[in-house]
């Protein structure tokens, strides 16, 4: 399991949302300047942000540092067991890659502060 508090320095962007990514960093120019999110401007532009993935029967995170060449996966950890009856109700029990809840979000600032 990857320690997360090998990551702190990272600025992590915990509103961005998987969506939010794709759209500004591999669709350049599909989002306006009144997003909450700005246009990505410059190749060295990037946003570092957690997903959680529900592909596998193991729900699981990952830190993601995403520019306009690159997503480059930094850690991955499994989402912890008392955190993922409450997710997988929330999204359906369905498949798919998606933004952490707020309680899953303070669970991983408390593991990046530790």
């Amino acid at each position: 399991m990857a320690q997360l508090e090998n990551f702190k320095e990272y600025d992590v962007d915990w509103e961005m949302t998987p969506e939010a990514a794709v759209t500004l960093y591999l669709e350049w120019g599909n989002n306006c300047w009144l997003n909450e999110f700005k246009p990505v401007r410059h190749r060295s532009d990037s946003v570092t942000y957690f997903v959680v993935n529900t592909w596998e029967p193991a729900p699981k995170l990952t830190l993601i540092k995403r520019t306009c060449d690159e997503a480059k996966e930094l850690a991955e950890l499994p989402l912890p067991e008392h955190l993922r009856p409450r997710f997988m109700k929330e999204v359906g029990c369905n498949k798919g890659v998606y933004a952490p809840t707020p309680e899953i979000k303070e669970w991983l600032r408390t593991q990046m502060s530790n």
